[in-house]
Parts: structure tokens; C-alpha cells; sequence
């Protein structure tokens, strides 16, 4: 079984800075893409920022150039930086993997509990 907790998430003022993170754990024999999504009050959940397993990176154009996503393969981890907050940023933040376990051949995909992140003054 494999499972995604994510963490970091809280009550920030707009122009703050939060670290989100996300640890895969369980049966896992690889990692391929890890995503970060959001999904603000009232509306659709929507793809934040993706890095494969060999490190290409793309972003969202709401975030790019002050959120920064990152990997740290030997804890299967993945990190998002989110600087320069607004209040827009609000929503919960889903961490996705796709992942392929020592028991399946197929690679399948994770999805973490959420966290919340509001900004706001």
C-alpha cells in the first residue's frame, strides 16, 4: 500500500512564504512524475506545478517565477516553495505521484490527503 501525506500547509499574510511538503511511502519501487494541484473554494482543481523523475520542471503561468517545486528522490519527497503569497493562492493543495509499486507491473496514480493553505490578512 502506498500512501502520500502531505504537510506545511496554514494561515499566512499575503507576501509571505510556505513550504509545502509531500512523502510517498509504502511498497514503492519507483516515482515518476510528482504534481502539486490546487483546488480553490468553489471552483475546479487545477495543476500547480509538475517535475519528472529526471528533473524537467513546469509551472502553472498563476505561479510561475514565485512557486518552486522540488524532488528529493532518496526520501521520496516532493517540496513546493510558494513565496510572494496572494490571496488567490488560497485553496488545498493535493500532492499527486505516479508510481509503480515491487508488486504491480503498471504504474498507478497517488493522490495525498490535502492540506490547506490560506492567505490572508
Amino acid at each position: 500500500q502506498v500512501q502520500l501525506v502531505e504537510s506545511g500547509g496554514g494561515l499566512v499574510q499575503p507576501g509571505g512564504s510556505l513550504r509545502l511538503s509531500c512523502a510517498a511511502s509504502g511498497s514503492i519501487f519507483s516515482i515518476n512524475r510528482m504534481r502539486w494541484y490546487r483546488q480553490p473554494p468553489g471552483k475546479q482543481r487545477e495543476l500547480v506545478a509538475v517535475i519528472t523523475g529526471g528533473g524537467l520542471i513546469n509551472y502553472a503561468d498563476s505561479v510561475r517565477g514565485r512557486f518552486t517545486i522540488s524532488r528529493d528522490n532518496a526520501k521520496n519527497t516532493v517540496y513546493l516553495q510558494m513565496n510572494s503569497l496572494k490571496p488567490e493562492d488560497t485553496a488545498v493543495y493535493y500532492c499527486n505521484a505516479d508510481i509503480r509499486t515491487y508488486t504491480e507491473a503498471a504504474w498507478y496514480d497517488y493522490w495525498g490527503q490535502g492540506t490547506q493553505v490560506t492567505v490572508s490578512s
